[in-house]
């Protein structure tokens, strides 16, 4: 059944306004980076899985698709300086991400995920984004939907795989699967199965951070049917008590589930949802806007303590794998997104229109992505499953003097898929 009201996206905007450099600059740009020349990466890792400094490239100044909006502060320049090496792996990452993400619908129809499967495609931009502004050594915490966030932490497709396929070697050892990817060394705290549980946990993060002086922060990401939990408001009060070093980013595709903001919150302006905490609304389908807001969100929450940032952004899936998410809206609306608001789209237009590369380029990549995919899924379906064993460790910690019920049976006897 479609919405008895109508439902009006906003940031509905033409791509990314461009200044465009001298056609001999980018010519030469475009002969050194060509996308033939970028190497082939064999651990299928993201060609950019950290914030980098730029080396000597030719600089391309950016206006971001859409003003920025601010709830009690000065919103950050549109303007956003970038290099052709970023916009190529901006366009590689998200393209590995999107491939990742329907490789894993397959699997899932094939019966080789199973249980919860919350896919996010269409989002891509926030993870990029985020992590183009931010280093290893802060801190990431987000909801159930967390595959491309522990891809853009450094995390690898096998592993992602992996866990999807609850084998030994997933990310989390094959027994969190979907929604509990985790990659503590590289500053990922997981995706949580709770909704909106996760936020009190990036505040305590935060907490830390601020303890132990090293000039980090916290990124809590939750979505917008988290964002009426009373659990977030209590993080939100004590970390602007205590001011904390924490970034709460609010990733808005306009539905929690099947029911649509408006029909949830009274005032879905959740960038303005801190009262006393300052916010800012992002178009979340930018990838350099994106990346500009958490860079001023940084600077800010290290001086200042809380913000919130809210992504406006989109889910091209349904909820999850449960869910064709076409019964609640129209698919003019979806594809009216893909056609206006898609940041893969926007990014290769981008490329093209300053010649970074060219249309023949960008295919090879992602031939070359596709082919990334197939690999670290034909390598995941070899590794094993876990042994039954397993059922009783990481339970209890050591010492603490209480035992699982069964554990010191000899012999665990399960029946695997």
């Amino acid at each position: 059944m479609c919405r008895e009201k109508p439902f009006h996206l906003p940031f509905f905007a033409p791509s990314s306004q461009i200044l465009r450099l001298p056609s001999s600059s980018m010519a030469a740009a475009a002969r050194r980076l060509s996308a033939a020349s970028l190497p082939l990466r064999h651990h299928h890792l993201l060609l950019r899985p950290f914030a980098s400094s730029a080396s000597g490239q030719p600089p391309i100044a950016v206006e971001t698709s859409v003003p920025f909006t601010g709830h009690k502060i000065e919103p950050p320049s549109r303007l956003v300086d970038t290099t052709p090496s970023e916009l190529l792996s901006f366009f590689r990452d998200m393209t590995l991400m999107r491939r990742m993400e329907i490789a894993a619908d397959s699997l899932y129809k094939s019966k080789l995920i199973r249980g919860f499967c919350h896919l996010y495609d269409g989002q891509e931009a926030v993870a990029i984004g985020l992590e183009a502004a931010i280093t290893k050594k802060d801190a990431i915490i987000t909801a159930y939907r967390d595959h491309c966030i522990f891809l853009a932490r450094g995390g690898s497709l096998v592993e992602s795989y992996a866990e999807l396929m609850g084998r030994r070697s997933g990310c989390s050892k094959g027994k969190g699967g979907s929604m509990h990817f985790y990659k503590k060394d590289s500053g990922f705290f997981g995706g949580h199965g709770i909704v909106g549980a996760q936020v009190p946990l990036g505040c305590g993060l935060a907490f830390a951070q601020k303890y132990t002086k090293e000039g980090t922060v916290s990124f809590a990401l939750y979505g917008d049917g988290a964002a009426n939990q009373g659990q977030l408001f209590e993080a939100l009060n004590i970390s602007a008590l205590w001011d904390l070093p924490v970034i709460l980013v609010c990733e808005n595709n306009h539905y929690g589930m099947g029911t649509a903001e408006w029909r949830a919150a009274k005032s879905p302006a959740y960038y303005k949802r801190g009262d006393y905490v300052p916010g800012l609304k992002v178009d979340g389908m930018d990838v350099l806007a994106v990346k500009q807001a958490c860079k001023f969100a940084k600077e800010y929450a290290l001086q200042n303590g809380p913000i919130i940032l809210e992504m406006d952004t989109y889910r091209y899936h349904g909820h999850s794998m449960s869910d064709p998410g076409s019964t609640y809206r129209t698919r003019d609306e979806i594809t009216g997104v893909r056609q206006e608001r898609d940041p893969i789209e926007r990014i290769r237009k981008l490329i093209l229109s300053n010649e970074v590369a060219t249309a023949s380029d960008l295919k090879d990549i992602e031939k070359e992505v596709r082919k990334e995919v197939d690999d670290a899924i034909a390598q995941a379906k070899e590794i094993p499953m876990p042994d039954p064993s397993e059922l009783f460790t990481n339970v209890y910690v050591k010492g603490f003097g209480a035992e699982v019920f069964g554990a010191d049976r000899k012999e665990v006897k399960a029946v695997l898929p």
